[in-house]
């Protein structure tokens, strides 16, 4: 039986070829939700959903009045019917729509998104050992657990719409100064620390970036 759970007021299936969700993630929901309130027209884009919760609890939350459409896109072919599922279950089957495959390819080059979530595996290649009960898929994030973060910002710079946000979740804050943005054309709006790991957020307008540091 596939278990379930209460993640923020959505229930969430998963199972062992998905990352178990971690209740603090939905930090990264509720960030989406703020930005949404001011982002430009336009659909949410969801990167490495897993079993989608971070996007559908973000869209749970979000009146229907001003709610946006949801693509939610991952490389596991598990992840995405996991997801689907997941969105039925809570009502939102007509706003998500679910892509398979790698996230440089699943897009058109004319998408744009106002607001996009990513949150790719960080953990470095070598520590995966550590975490037995975790798919290698959802955990490993190559030599220095960047690998597909800077595949998330090439998504972010050439899918970001003008004005809009993208909340990227890493581990820590020295990955998140590691990956250098504005080599990617991006600029950091805010870091925010959470119970584990830290939320960047990331503008493709350099004059938006404020007085955000990584530090």
């Amino acid at each position: 039986m596939t278990p379930t759970m209460d993640f923020s007021g959505i229930a969430v299936s998963y199972d062992e070829r998905v990352l178990q969700p971690r209740a603090w993630t939905a930090d990264q929901s509720r960030w989406a939700v703020e930005a949404m309130a001011t982002a430009p027209p336009g659909p949410v884009l969801e990167l490495c959903c897993g079993a989608g919760h971070i996007g559908l609890l973000a869209t749970a939350l979000t009146p229907v009045r001003v709610r946006r459409p949801l693509v939610a896109v991952d490389l596991n072919p598990a992840a995405l019917v996991l997801t689907a599922r997941n969105a039925e279950a809570n009502g939102l089957a007509g706003w998500v729509e679910v892509r398979e495959g790698d996230l440089t390819d699943v897009l058109a080059r004319e998408e744009l998104f106002a607001v996009i979530i990513a949150d790719p595996p960080w953990v470095p290649e070598a520590q995966t050992a550590h975490y037995p009960e975790d798919p290698l898929l959802a955990i490993d994030g190559g030599p220095d657990g960047l690998t597909v973060a800077r595949q998330c910002l090439a998504v972010v710079r050439e899918h970001l719409a003008p004005g809009g946000l993208a909340v990227l979740q890493l581990g820590t804050a020295e990955q998140a100064r590691d990956l250098e943005v504005g080599s990617h054309g991006l600029a950091v709006a805010e870091v925010r620390h959470g119970e584990r790991g830290v939320l960047v957020g990331l503008r493709r307008d350099r004059s938006a970036a404020g007085s955000g540091s990584l530090s």
